[in-house]
């Protein structure tokens, strides 16, 4: 519990970022050893100024963090530091993913395949229509659907995945304390038992305008894919789709008719080639090469096991059962040392059992 207030304690600090905060913790060891440290160490630390050492030696952050921690506690909030197991696998490998998460729900955020359905807050018969054929094209696969939870296309999305018994969850621009739009806190309720809610931002936080496309950075780091159901030529779904590709992440976009301002942002993302055309699940699914079902899966698998070796064997089983998982996870998880674990993927992608993602995150075929 100690750790957890410098971890929280950490976030608070003013001018300690993302980046420094991650470069402040690298360089003095752990997260507690950040507050221990001594000012001329800290002074050499690259990125790090006077004013923000003087910060960090206050230490009047910590009593902050400790009602947070009653506030985690009272209300079943689940933290993930961007160093433990169950934080976003996929969020970890962005340069300024946040230091940590608060969740709250039954689900987890390492779901084997997670896409992001975003658009426009006022949206369309259409486009609504669109979103729901897309995500019940995807309930034959494990997946989990994420968004904003804002109006519009964020909201069918979870809505539809709802309904469709799919995992889902709402990546939120302020605390957990509060739903923004109200209109949506039933529909909050529902997702924490199937999915939940998650957000960067301690209790108080209230849903100003500078806090959305910092939680869009979250919902295009966690997904696999961010698909663009209707847009208009200005918003949050095209500053979602921008940072996907600037975080090398898959993105598509629903086509709309010509004139139509609603779908004008799908359009031109699709003319620029800043997205794949899609129009159905079924593409989606081929795009991203999701096409197998699981029975087929099984029945390669089982015919291939006996072929593996031991290393190998250990190593598919763990991703089979985890999803995805990052090199050193997988260390962890096997117990192999890096050498055999090295060799032992690079005989399992060489098998086409397995690929290599960006990030060195592996994912079976």
């Amino acid at each position: 519990m100690e750790d957890l207030i410098y971890k929280i304690a950490i976030t608070l600090i003013p001018g300690v970022g993302c980046i420094n905060g991650k470069n402040l913790i690298s360089y003095c060891g752990g997260v507690s050893a950040v507050f221990r440290e001594k000012r001329r160490s800290l002074m050499k630390i690259p990125g790090i100024g006077e004013q923000t050492v003087n910060a960090v030696l206050n230490q009047m952050v910590l009593g902050r963090a400790e009602a947070e921690m009653l506030f985690i506690e009272k209300y079943g909030i689940t933290p993930f530091f961007y160093l433990d197991e169950g934080y976003p696998l996929r969020l970890k490998q962005c340069l300024d993913s946040p230091l940590i998460l608060y969740f709250k729900g039954t689900g987890h955020l390492n779901m084997p395949r997670i896409v992001a359905l975003v658009g426009t807050r006022s949206s369309t018969e259409y486009g609504r229509e669109m979103c729901n054929k897309l995500i019940e094209g995807l309930k034959s696969i494990d997946i989990s659907i994420i968004s904003g939870l804002a109006y519009g296309i964020d909201t069918w999305a979870h809505r539809a995945s709802l309904e469709h018994g799919l995992h889902t969850v709402g990546v939120l621009g302020h605390s957990l304390d509060r739903i923004y739009p109200y209109a949506n806190r039933s529909l909050a309720e529902k997702m924490l038992t199937h999915g939940g809610v998650v957000s960067e931002f301690i209790s108080g936080t209230k849903p100003d305008r500078e806090n959305f496309p910092m939680r869009n950075r979250i919902i295009a780091g966690m997904a696999d894919a961010v698909v663009v159901v209707e847009a208009g030529n200005k918003g949050g779904a095209l500053i979602t789709a921008e940072i996907a590709n600037s975080y090398n992440r898959d993105v598509f976009a629903i086509p709309g008719r010509v004139g139509d301002s609603k779908s004008e942002g799908c359009n031109n993302l699709i003319r620029s080639n800043r997205a794949a055309l899609i129009q159905s699940a079924e593409d989606l699914m081929y795009m991203l090469d999701w096409s197998s079902s699981k029975e087929t899966q099984k029945l390669v698998q089982a015919k291939l096991f006996p072929v593996l070796k031991p290393d190998e064997e250990k190593l598919f089983n763990i991703l089979s059962e985890a999803g995805d998982l990052d090199v050193d996870t997988l260390l962890i998880k096997s117990g192999l040392k890096p050498t055999q674990a090295a060799n032992a993927l690079l005989g399992l992608e060489f098998e086409n059992l397995i690929k290599c993602m960006p990030g060195k995150i592996y994912r079976v075929i």
